[in-house]
């Protein structure tokens, strides 16, 4: 009996043709810790790892829909660098997918192309991006342990840590946590899965394992807010230097924060060193809108007007309009670029400021993250 149910569960149609297309295909899957993987990277793959925000989140998958439709599917918008399926133990899928492209553009591009997708089998998918969360918070820690310490032994239990953060917590302040960075949201996910047991079996105590939602400068930046300490190695970030005005409905760039300056950001991309941080403008427009405030920050740290190409890409079925964009600044080397959406103004005019608006508020984004800019 168990069996004939097992057999309606996995459709055996379905499973004969995933095997098929993998034989066909040369495609091999990896089954790791509830989910099958391909690729990270792919055979042939030649470019750098992928970074944030080139991961789509996929669901509504159909159970016993697999990777030979799934695979094909996702790499008809561009190159994937990995696909993750979830799994049952009943050898069903769990209605959700991972997908890493190369860039944030193609992922973008996914998400406008594949978003309501309707499979032949039925269904209609879920796409967007991924939070692709790579932080985690250790709770109930030893009131003795060191930051080098936990950083040793947590790199022999899992693989990708690249920084450990130790902060008092708690009503009084007593309990330690540590706050830790991986390399990637699959490596942070994979820790979460083990490291409660590994401290349980190998020091006897035991220990929470969370998610933890802030960015990485958040939380160096909020000892003085929560009374935690900065451990040996880890410096806070310091004091805001640039006071751009409010953007809204987007947080608040105020006070901007000056550290790493301009000039690693100018390095990073390939441009010009900008000028020194102390020659910067303390205050900047009061009241203005992102494309204003975009013009500002140029101008104040001689930068050169950032020039616009935007074009139409198409309408979406919910009623957004969907734009890619460049935006050229003279001392960058390569274009900032995207893909929008927005919903049609009242006018033709109105709808292009709209889209002004919109991408220059993306360009501030681009530019305050890469160079490690919190907004306030």
């Amino acid at each position: 009996m168990e069996g004939q149910q097992l057999q309606q569960v996995l459709n055996p149609h379905r499973l004969k043709s995933l095997q098929e297309w993998m034989q066909k295909s040369s495609i091999t899957l990896t089954q790791v810790n509830g989910q099958r993987k391909y690729g990270g990277p792919p055979p042939g793959w030649r470019g750098p790892v992928p970074g944030p925000g080139c991961e789509v989140f996929i669901s509504q998958i159909p159970r016993d829909v697999y990777e030979d439709r799934l695979i094909p599917l996702v790499q008809s918008v561009g190159t994937i660098y990995e696909f993750r399926l979830m799994m049952n133990f009943s050898g069903q899928n769990r209605g959700f997918a991972y997908a890493k492209y190369g860039d944030p553009l193609t992922a973008s591009t996914a998400v406008m192309t594949l978003h309501h997708y309707r499979l032949p089998e039925g269904g209609c998918l879920t796409v967007r991006k991924s939070t692709e969360k790579r932080q985690l918070r250790l709770g109930d820690l030893p009131t003795s342990i060191k930051q080098v310490e936990l950083l040793t032994v947590l790199r022999m239990m899992s693989d990708g840590v690249e920084e450990v953060l130790l902060k008092m917590a708690g009503p009084k302040g007593r309990e330690v946590v540590a706050l830790v960075n991986y390399s990637s949201h699959y490596a942070a996910s994979m820790a979460k899965k083990v490291l409660v047991q590994a401290f349980k079996k190998q020091y006897g105590i035991s220990i929470t394992v969370k998610w933890t939602s802030f960015s990485k400068s958040k939380h160096v930046s909020e000892t003085e807010q929560d009374g935690t300490f900065t451990p040996p190695g880890l410096s806070p970030l310091p004091k805001p230097s640039i006071t751009p005005p409010h953007l809204h409905p987007q947080p608040s760039l105020h006070d901007v924060p000056a550290h790493p300056s301009l000039q690693s950001l100018f390095r990073a991309v390939g441009g010009l060193a900008g000028p020194p941080r102390d020659e910067m403008k303390p205050r900047g427009p009061v009241n203005c809108d992102a494309v204003t405030l975009l013009q500002w920050m140029c101008e104040v740290n001689k930068l050169g007007a950032p020039k616009y190409e935007v074009r139409f890409h198409h309408a979406s079925s919910d009623g957004f309009l969907c734009f890619s964009y460049e935006v050229l600044i003279p001392c960058f080397l390569i274009p900032l670029y995207g893909v929008i959406q927005i919903l049609p103004g009242p006018s033709a005019q109105a709808t292009k400021e709209e889209v002004y608006r919109a991408v220059a508020e993306l360009v501030i984004q681009t530019i305050c993250k890469v160079s490690n800019l919190r907004p306030f």
